[in-house]
């Protein structure tokens, strides 16, 4: 009886002596419930150059959320549950097998928001090798490019782009990981990322990061989306993730795609729209600098 109350009360001790579940301010300020103002300038978004898309190349590992994530964008945009592009919620291994361009429609059929999503294969063991993410980098990969993970793609392949346009390079590279599994990522991951990552800062594209997940990895904000900046747990994911790959706190940003839902929810929208808006900021920097850079304005 002793021994048991003194394992109890060690426990208390420690629960006593851990920190709480929750900041008193967050560490992050967003605007919720105000979607209007980040919705307004995503429709209002145009490049400076006529006929400029940003490419948005969104990479991590399989099961990450990437697929959902277009999705979720697309669900927002049109103020109602949308598939674009195919997710899969049964298998290990890469669902998302060929290099697509996702666009997103915007008023009548022949009109589409100016910038776009790729999604490509997962990063994981069998996945997409990392010479192929740096071609797509740079422009060089067709729509419709079947990824092979025991070989990267040949300069004679007919999905090859040989010169590639000002709209065919990315602009914005986004990591999109699981915040249930982000910690500890695997060497072998990590490795991949940040090989990716110095490609993309070797050719100026900003880089980014989604964590996915938050409320499966966070039940304290399962039902209340509004904590998530107010989350030791959370925080230090992205804390840990950021260490690891090197991508700022700054330019990560927690979401929730919609998975389950049948109905949008404010909350989910809000951080998808912070998200979005930032994506599209960073793009529209790159190819307003890379243009003064190359005379082209």
């Amino acid at each position: 009886m002793g021994a048991e109350q003194s394992i109890s009360e060690a426990d208390a001790a420690a629960a006593a002596a851990a920190p709480p579940a929750f900041l008193h301010q967050p560490w992050r300020e967003i605007k919720w419930g105000d979607n209007q103002s980040a919705l307004q300038y995503v429709k209002n978004y145009k490049p400076h150059a006529e006929g400029q898309q940003v490419r948005i190349l969104l990479h991590g590992p399989v099961g990450a959320g990437k697929s959902s994530f277009i999705n979720s964008v697309q669900s927002v945009l049109h103020g109602r549950m949308y598939t674009l592009a195919l997710a899969d919620n049964t298998s290990d291994c890469s669902f998302t097998k060929k290099y697509t361009t996702y666009k997103i429609q915007k008023g009548g059929p022949d009109s589409f928001y100016p910038f776009v999503f790729n999604d490509i294969m997962g990063l994981d063991r069998n996945g997409v090798p990392v010479d192929d993410v740096r071609l797509a980098l740079q422009g060089h990969v067709k729509d419709g490019y079947r990824f092979n993970p025991v070989s990267k793609m040949s300069n004679d392949d007919p999905y090859f782009n040989q010169c590639p346009a000002a709209n065919d390079i990315v602009h914005v590279l986004v990591c999109v990981v699981p915040a249930d599994t982000v910690h500890p990522i695997k060497d072998e991951m990590v490795k991949k990322i940040r090989e990716i990552r110095e490609e993309a800062s070797s050719l100026g594209i900003p880089q980014m990061a989604i964590l996915t997940k938050i409320d499966m990895t966070c039940p304290e904000i399962q039902g209340n989306l509004k904590k998530v900046y107010l989350s030791r747990h959370v925080k230090k994911k992205m804390e840990q993730f950021s260490a690891d790959v090197g991508i700022p706190m700054n330019c990560i940003f927690p979401v929730k795609n919609y998975h389950d839902e049948i109905d949008l929810n404010s909350d989910v929208d809000s951080l998808i729209l912070s998200a979005l808006k930032h994506i599209i900021t960073h793009g529209d920097d790159f190819i307003n600098r890379k243009n003064q850079t190359d005379g082209s304005v």
